[in-house]
């Protein structure tokens, strides 16, 4: 198992001394804590990616419209 580059031996280090530092009745509300704000970032993530894709399919429906009508007015303006 590794995590960011983190084996097992050094995360039972980690949870170790963050029991010492925090105690053992700090540390549930610092999960709690630390598992919102990485909700919140991912929900925020969402959006953006989400918000990225609209625009993006916006644009192209705006490209393929311009595709579209750009060679009927060339036609146009030969004829003329």
């Amino acid at each position: 198992m590794n995590i960011f580059g983190i084996g097992l031996p050094e995360m039972a280090v980690i949870m170790v001394v963050a029991l010492l530092v925090f105690g053992p009745k700090k540390l549930p509300e610092i999960g709690r804590s630390l598992g919102k704000a990485i909700r919140g970032f991912q929900d925020a993530s969402q959006d953006f990616q989400n918000e990225f894709k609209k625009e993006a399919a916006q644009l192209e429906s705006s490209l393929k419209t311009t595709a579209e009508l750009e060679p009927k007015q060339i036609e146009k303006k030969e004829e003329v």
